[in-house]
């Protein structure tokens, strides 16, 4: 692709650093023979030295290298590496109390830089993540077994009963009781 030939909607996403286009191509640059992912943070490039390319192997083609700022050659970016380990360690960790400031100092990032790099990745906070994740967890836990709703919120870290089905009840539109009557009444229907 000539440079007359960059799409307005690459050339946007070029100078707007989006990730959205980061899975759709690569651009290299002519005078520096390095090739970048959209939301490269480096230096916006003149547009008349931008080549666009569908893939790493097309860019390597014609000598150009990776950047390192962007690693365009690995399949994750950094900070999508960094964020799919948090959700990992969440996923082992979420029944427990989890601040910032602890996945900060698990990760060695600072909490302001983890939230904005994981909103940023996943489009969410990692509250709202570790929330999905307990609730879901929940969801689970009242069609398998019979335990206590007390003892579900329990099990899942819940301060209490209360705030349990207040939490349930705001994202599921039905108390933990009234979700695990309509889940029987579903599977006794069946």
């Amino acid at each position: 692709m000539t440079p007359d030939e960059v799409p307005v909607v690459y050339w946007e996403a070029i100078r707007e650093n989006d990730t959205a286009f980061d899975r759709l191509f690569f651009y290299g640059v002519q005078t520096t023979k390095i090739f970048c992912r959209p939301s490269c943070r480096s230096k916006v490039p003149n547009k008349k030295n931008v080549r666009i390319f569908t893939d790493v192997k097309h860019a390597l083609a014609e000598d150009f290298r990776p950047c390192k700022r962007c690693k365009p050659e690995l399949r994750q970016t950094p900070n999508e590496k960094l964020v799919n380990e948090m959700c990992a360690w969440i996923d082992q960790q979420y029944s427990q109390p989890i601040t910032l400031a602890q996945l900060g100092d698990a990760f060695h990032t600072s909490p302001y830089h983890l939230q904005r790099t994981f909103k940023h990745v996943t489009g969410e906070t990692p509250h709202v993540y570790i929330r999905k994740k307990k609730l879901q967890k929940a969801r689970a836990l009242l069609v398998q077994t019979d335990a206590p709703i007390s003892q579900i919120g329990n099990i899942l870290g819940f301060p209490n009963t209360s705030y349990f089905t207040t939490v349930f009840k705001k994202e599921t539109s039905s108390t933990p009781n009234q979700f695990r009557q309509h889940q029987k009444n579903r599977s006794g229907a069946l």
